[in-house]
């Protein structure tokens, strides 16, 4: 069964502008102007201020003979100075690639030699290495000349100087740019982009083999996602002001659609170095006027004090966020009544969860839950976001605009209505491929759809359920947990002999990693010495969380390791 999006009240197509991907803050500084898009902490930048700060950053960098056919990597985490570096990257006609902070040296290596990236922004701690310090120590073995810096302080104060010292050849980022004359009018809309082919990202994707795939989107992706899911979600259609930035007009009603444009308020915790981050959570703001109130961590009682603060209309992230909160003894304290929506992504949310916010907020809160990769820019579909369309929990939603959705088993024959199979996908903001990998391009883009190696079923009336994640994958507070890369860490010590992954579930994170190893001879000092030296190669959230030492890993017949037996062997079951 091929499903097709449907939403009450609105198109099933959209005209999609020809616009580089700048065009998004372009018009929204023309529109929004003196609104605030960003709060951190006590700053404040308006959808102008933003405007003309990137437009400076990307001034400085075609002055630095950094634009078009270049790539920049971005090392923060959210902070105004991402944005700032976001979009003046995109202003300049480079191309944008995310590198997580969090990355271990070796993989941040790897991440920016493939991506040929020539610059670099990244973070300074003050007290301890940090993620500078890493790509510092790295630097020589990737193609970054241009190296820029910034920090907490300079979050908070644009005029605070960054301590460079330690740093060989690093330049204060916010002094990079300070003097730069902002681009002009005339390059607002870059003529010399080809929006269908030069590319806006080059974000990176966990790779089963240990190593990430970088996956090619260019301008027009990014541009079509972002218009795909904030017209989905305000009752909107694409349309470009006088200068030709981009601008929704919102034709859905009020009692439909009750945030209007120019009027959201929402908190952010996800990370901007990821796909729901970079387009749901950085680009669909900018459209839709919205105001980010930026959290550098989370902590459940500041996420509901700020809620009540600043009237949030929405609460978005993945579902260990709505977890802790409905624990939270304020949760029901607080005065959310300015919550009109809450959306949901990274990994499935349980029915019982959606029943306590339901409860909580009551039925005119709409409740939304969606479904993507980044070999889609970000998303593929979402629950209908009118007020009185029909939800179905524990569902992902429909196939937003102009995308296809089909069920295909191992002999890519398409499957009925219930069955479930892999989920395939075809539409505009399917990625044109992975850099410098064609044969996997060649496998993944297969027969005109993207074959995303999930497992899901669509209903009778199209709506999307996910049923497995990539296999064995696992989702740890929405991170992406490949098993594999554990299994090939562990195999590569002494001593190991046979290892297996597999996931625990678990109420407030989703689920854990754990590692069943055959290793004679090694003791309960030697199983932790063991899983320290594996945690330490491995970003946070892949780190094991447990180790169970067995005399042999079960296999079947064939010789595969039968891993639903060693979940069992978890659970008691």
């Amino acid at each position: 069964m091929t499903a097709r999006p449907a939403d009450t009240g609105a198109a099933l197509t959209l005209d999609y502008p020809a616009v580089p991907a700048g065009a998004t803050l372009a018009g929204a500084a023309r529109r929004f102007g003196g609104r605030t898009a960003l709060h951190y902490y006590g700053r404040e930048l308006s959808f102008a201020e933003l405007y003309e700060r990137a437009s400076a950053f990307a001034a400085a960098l075609r002055g630095a003979g950094i634009g078009r056919g270049d790539v920049v990597a971005i090392h923060l985490p959210n902070c105004p100075q991402y944005a700032v570096a976001y979009f003046g990257t995109l202003l300049a006609g480079a191309a944008f690639t995310p590198a997580s902070p969090l990355l271990p040296p070796a993989e941040l290596a790897a991440q920016l030699s493939d991506a040929n990236a020539v610059a670099a922004v990244s973070w300074v701690l003050p007290a301890s290495p940090g993620p500078a310090d890493a790509l510092v120590a790295v630097r020589d073995r990737t193609p970054v000349w241009l190296l820029l810096v910034t920090d907490r302080q300079q979050a908070l104060d644009p005029t605070h100087a960054v301590d460079t010292g330690a740093l060989p050849d690093a330049r204060d980022f916010e002094a990079f740019h300070a003097g730069a004359t902002a681009l002009d009018a005339a390059l607002e809309i870059d003529t010399e982009i080809d929006a269908g082919r030069d590319l806006a990202h080059l974000a990176y994707t966990g790779g089963t083999t240990g190593r990430s795939k970088g996956v090619r989107l260019p301008h027009r992706n990014v541009v079509v996602n972002t218009l795909q899911y904030a017209c989905w979600g305000s009752g909107s259609v694409p349309a470009l002001d006088d200068a030709g930035g981009l601008r929704l007009d919102q034709v859905g009603s009020a009692a439909e659609y009750p945030v209007r444009l120019g009027t959201g308020i929402a908190i952010n915790l996800t990370p901007w170095f990821h796909a729901m981050g970079t387009i749901g959570a950085l680009n669909l703001p900018m459209l839709t006027g919205s105001t980010t109130v930026l959290h550098d961590r989370f902590n459940p009682g500041a996420y509901l004090a700020d809620a009540e603060r600043f009237r949030v209309t929405s609460l978005s992230g993945a579902p260990p966020l709505f977890a802790a909160l409905v624990r939270h003894p304020e949760f029901a304290s607080r005065d959310l009544s300015s919550v009109r929506g809450i959306s949901s992504g990274a990994a499935p949310l349980p029915v019982e969860l959606i029943q306590a916010l339901q409860r909580r907020f009551g039925d005119d809160v709409v409740i939304t839950e969606g479904y993507g990769l980044t070999e889609v820019t970000m998303g593929v579909t979402i629950g209908p976001a009118a007020r009185s369309a029909v939800r179905k929990a524990g569902t992902v939603g429909l196939p937003v605009y102009d995308t296809q959705v089909c069920i295909l088993d191992d002999d890519g024959r398409e499957l009925p209505a219930g069955e479930p199979g892999e989920v395939c996908v075809r539409g505009p903001q399917v990625m044109i491929g992975y850099h410098n990998r064609p044969e996997e391009t060649a496998v993944a883009l297969a027969g005109d759809w993207l074959h995303t190696g999930d497992i899901g079923a669509l209903d009778e009336d199209g709506y999307l359920s996910i049923v497995d994640r990539k296999k064995d994958m696992l989702i740890y507070k929405g991170y992406n947990v490949y098993p594999r890369e554990l299994e090939e860490l562990l195999f590569a010590q002494d001593g190991v002999v046979g290892a297996a992954v597999v996931s625990r579930r678990d109420p407030d994170v989703g689920e854990l990693p754990v590692a069943f190893v055959v290793a004679p001879g090694l003791d309960d000092a030697g199983v932790q010495a063991l899983m320290k030296t594996v945690n330490a190669r491995v970003t946070p959230y892949k780190r094991l969380r447990q180790m169970v030492l067995v005399d042999d890993i079960p296999v079947s017949a064939a010789g595969k390791v039968l891993k639903r037996e060693l979940r069992e062997r978890l659970t008691g079951a």
